[in-house]
C-alpha cells in the first residue's frame, strides 16, 4: 500500500499544460499539404464520429479508420509519422514546467489525462511530461469515472486537480467534495468557449494561464473559495 501523501497535484495535460489546439491546426494544415482539402475535412470528420463513439480523442484510429477509405494512398504513411514524431516540446505552455516544478515542491505531481494507449503517452513522452513527473502517469479514457483508481495508487489526504474542462472539475468535485480543490486554466477553446462553461460550476480558482500557478502560495489551495481568479 503506497504511502499516503499530505497532497497530491493532479494535472490534466492536453490544453491544460500542452497547446493542443495549436497542435491540431499543425495536423490540419499537414493533412492539406499531403492529401488536399478533402482529405483533411474527411480526417476530422472520422475524427469526430470516433470521439462520439469512445469519449476521447483517438488521432491514430482516425488515420486507421480514413485508411479503410483510401487504401492505397501511401501519403498516409507521412501523415502517420507526422504525429508520432511531432516536437511536442515545442508546445508546451510557458510555465508550464515552471507550474509543474512548484507543486512538486508541496507534494506529488501527477498527470490525469483522457486518452488512447499509444498516442496520448507518446505525446506525453515526447513533450517532456512524462519525466517532469518523474513518471508518475495515469492515461485513461474516461478519467473521471477512475478516481478510486487514483486514490488507490496515489493516496493523500487531499487532491489538487488541474483541468481546462469545468465539466471534468465538477464530476471530481461531486465526488470528492472537499477533499478536492480544482483549479482551472483558461486555455484553449473549451475553456474559452461560454456556452461550455455556463453550465457547470466555477472552479475553486480560475487562472487566464497555466503559467500563474507556480507563483501562487500553494499551502492555501485546500482552503480556496470557489469562484478565486487569479491573473
Amino acid at each position: 500500500m503506497p504511502e499516503v501523501s499530505e497532497v497530491v497535484f493532479l494535472f490534466d495535460v492536453d490544453n491544460t499544460l500542452l497547446d493542443n489546439d495549436a497542435i491540431q491546426d499543425d495536423l490540419s494544415a499537414h493533412l492539406e499539404r499531403e492529401g488536399g482539402l478533402e482529405s483533411r475535412v474527411r480526417y476530422w470528420e472520422i475524427f469526430e464520429e470516433l470521439r462520439t463513439q469512445l469519449g476521447y480523442a483517438d488521432y491514430l484510429g482516425a488515420l486507421q479508420r480514413y485508411r479503410l477509405e483510401h487504401e492505397d494512398d501511401m501519403q498516409l504513411l507521412r501523415i502517420s509519422l507526422f504525429l508520432l514524431d511531432y516536437p511536442f516540446a515545442r508546445r508546451l505552455y510557458p510555465g508550464a514546467l515552471a507550474a509543474l516544478e512548484q507543486c512538486r515542491s508541496q507534494g506529488a505531481t501527477v498527470l490525469l489525462s483522457d486518452g488512447d494507449v499509444v498516442f496520448q503517452p507518446r505525446k506525453v513522452q515526447r513533450s517532456g511530461l512524462w519525466e517532469a513527473v518523474q513518471g508518475r502517469v495515469l492515461i485513461y479514457p474516461h478519467k473521471e469515472r477512475m478516481l478510486d483508481a487514483v486514490v488507490r495508487r496515489y493516496p493523500a489526504s487531499h487532491y489538487v486537480m488541474v483541468d481546462d474542462k469545468l465539466r471534468i472539475l465538477a464530476a471530481m468535485k461531486s465526488a470528492w467534495g472537499e477533499r478536492l480543490t480544482t483549479i482551472f486554466p483558461r486555455q484553449g477553446h473549451y475553456a474559452l468557449d461560454p456556452r461550455a462553461t455556463a453550465e457547470w460550476p466555477p472552479a475553486n480558482l480560475t487562472l487566464d494561464a497555466i503559467g500563474e500557478l507556480a507563483h501562487c502560495e500553494l499551502p492555501m489551495l485546500s482552503g480556496v473559495a470557489p469562484g478565486q481568479r487569479i491573473g
